[in-house]
């Protein structure tokens, strides 16, 4: 089977319709040979800084390459970065512009860059980490609306790319190099998922024949991308998440146009429904309530004729449910447009999808299947047992670092290499799949994974809290909210623990409502007791002494 490489095919596509768009956001309208200019002059800054490719055998989860940290909003120097690496032989890893410095010094320990992009909004929390990496890293600023100063040492992004030559670079990029995305805390703190990028491409990416099978070469790839009209992507969810960058890259891979909304910082439904409008966009990416449900009151209220959406053709759900009523108000006022949801993992790519809401049966993609609780074998279609949603297939290498995890996820199955990410899931008779969700203590927040026991350390820390547990519970506006019950042996008020936690945490992970109890939060083995803290929650704070904090 030939696999593809990400740097090659654009190349290739940029030499075959140079002058198509490639790339807009707000007045700036990138054509596919100013991207690959713009991508080739990156690539070599990071090689002339050094950076690159080892070529020495690696383990699963051992990465030969140096790494780019790309801690950015999106925008198309996020692109760029992507591609410029792999252009260079550099992975490229993903930043939650949200953490704050342990957080985001914890990242940056695991992952040692070699070179960072940021925006110049960031450069003062990444100043305060700079000195507690073991390396001393390539800075790269991207200049915003901020007009943040050059660290020391940094270099200006564009001035450095316009001093660079646009000429290609000896090293020749190969499908084995990696790509890293770096998990929300689906499997605890924060994990490099290593996908080799052919893998990526073939998988989540979706470069491939219509019938599901590999292209024979470059050549092939080019030729399908470009015999149908190119897509127009507009990348709603941020690209730090796989969603949105999978979004992204999957457009360009089929020769499509990728449109950033104006707004970036935060979503902004006036600004997303204007750019689709604008940019006579055909597919949209949204993550669960927290996307649909603004966009679905922003059509209302402006009512129908404001927004010429006739272009767009379909919405992409993942990470997040939308709810079957926020799912018919949208296709309410977008007649025509269908909405796909596809669930998935960082460490699986897309698994199954459906296109009807209401119910949890899902159509697999093509290498996904459900394995028996005890992992030993594959379930036929209609086995009454509940086991684990697996992939195999395009799948990556393991995750970085971690040989111990690495086995537990990566697992082999009757000859048969199959991730096995923590869904739950049963086999349906007509072949479709049963999704019951994640069993870990993981919190999916409008589409941000919060993983309990980081925020429990947290607050287990803060003064006159004696134990703490924390738990997602149901949210109109975010799918799921985050919450803790607390036992205190001090009287702290909720602006105190929400405040000690906003000193460690990254804002979307603070708790949303404290529940106070007097009983333990401990089994006799001393394991946690998360069956009394949903109990404590679902009676409500009058009971025990908790109010939301809104």
């Amino acid at each position: 089977m030939t696999r593809l490489d990400l740097a090659t095919l654009h190349e290739a596509i940029a030499a075959a319709v140079p002058d198509r768009e490639c790339l807009v956001w707000r007045d700036r309208r990138l054509t596919w040979r100013e991207v690959a200019d713009r991508t080739r002059r990156l690539a070599r800054v990071l090689h002339e800084h050094g950076l690159g490719r080892r070529d020495v055998p690696a383990e699963p989860w051992e990465s030969p390459h140096d790494h780019l940290a790309l801690y950015l909003h999106n925008g198309p120097e996020y692109l760029e970065g992507m591609l410029g690496a792999h252009k260079a032989r550099v992975a490229p890893f993903n930043v939650n512009y949200r953490y704050v410095g342990d957080e985001l010094a914890y990242l940056f320990g695991d992952a040692r860059p070699g070179a960072i992009i940021y925006h110049a909004r960031f450069a003062g929390t990444l100043g305060q980490v700079l000195d507690r990496l073991d390396r001393t890293p390539l800075l790269l600023q991207v200049a915003d609306e901020s007009g943040a100063g050059l660290l020391p040492g940094a270099l200006d992004y564009e001035a450095a790319l316009a001093a660079a030559s646009p000429e290609p670079l000896p090293v020749r990029p190969d499908a084995g190099d990696l790509h890293i995305l770096y998990t929300g805390g689906t499997t605890g703190m924060p994990k490099g998922v290593l996908w080799e990028i052919g893998d990526l491409m073939a998988g989540p990416l979706g470069v491939r024949r219509r019938d599901g099978g590999p292209f024979s070469g470059v050549a092939e790839a080019v030729e399908s991308a470009l015999a149908r009209p190119p897509a127009r992507v507009l990348v709603a969810p941020p690209m730090m998440h796989g969603g949105g960058t999978w979004s992204a890259l999957g457009g360009w891979c089929t020769g499509g146009v990728v449109v950033v909304p104006d707004r970036v910082d935060h979503l902004d439904p006036a600004d997303l429904l204007a750019t689709a409008a604008r940019e006579r966009v055909t597919r949209i990416p949204l993550v669960g309530d927290a996307f649909a449900r603004p966009l679905a009151e922003e059509l209302e209220r402006v009512g129908p004729g404001a927004h010429d959406l006739s272009a767009l053709r379909t919405i992409v759900n993942s990470a997040a449910a939308i709810s079957p009523g926020v799912r018919e108000r949208l296709l309410a006022r977008l007649p025509g447009v269908r909405i796909v949801d596809v669930l998935g993992s960082s460490e699986s790519g897309f698994q199954v999808t459906r296109q009807a809401a209401g119910n949890a049966a899902f159509t697999p993609s093509p290498g996904a299947a459900v394995v028996s609780d005890d992992r030993t074998r594959v379930l036929a279609p209609g086995e009454d047992e509940v086991g684990w949603l697996a992939k195999g297939g395009a799948i990556p290498r393991g995750y970085l670092g971690d040989p111990g995890r690495t086995a537990e996820t990566f697992v082999t199955v009757g000859g048969r290499r199959l991730v096995v990410a923590g869904d739950r899931a049963r086999p349906l008779a007509d072949g479709r799949v049963e999704v019951y969700g994640r069993e870990a203590t993981t919190i999916n927040t409008g589409g941000e994974k919060v993983f309990a026991e980081e925020v429990e350390i947290v607050l287990r820390d803060l003064p006159g809290v004696a134990e703490a547990l924390v738990l997602g519970r149901p949210s109109e506006r975010w799918g799921q909210e985050v919450v803790a019950v607390v036992r205190l042996d001090g009287a702290p008020d909720d602006a105190e623990l929400r405040a000690g936690c906003a000193a460690r945490l990254a804002r979307y992970k603070i708790p949303k409502a404290f529940f106070r109890t007097a009983e333990s939060l401990r089994l006799p083995n001393g394991k946690a007791d998360y069956t009394t803290a949903r109990k404590i929650v679902a009676s409500g704070p009058d009971d025990h002494g908790g109010a939301p904090a809104e």
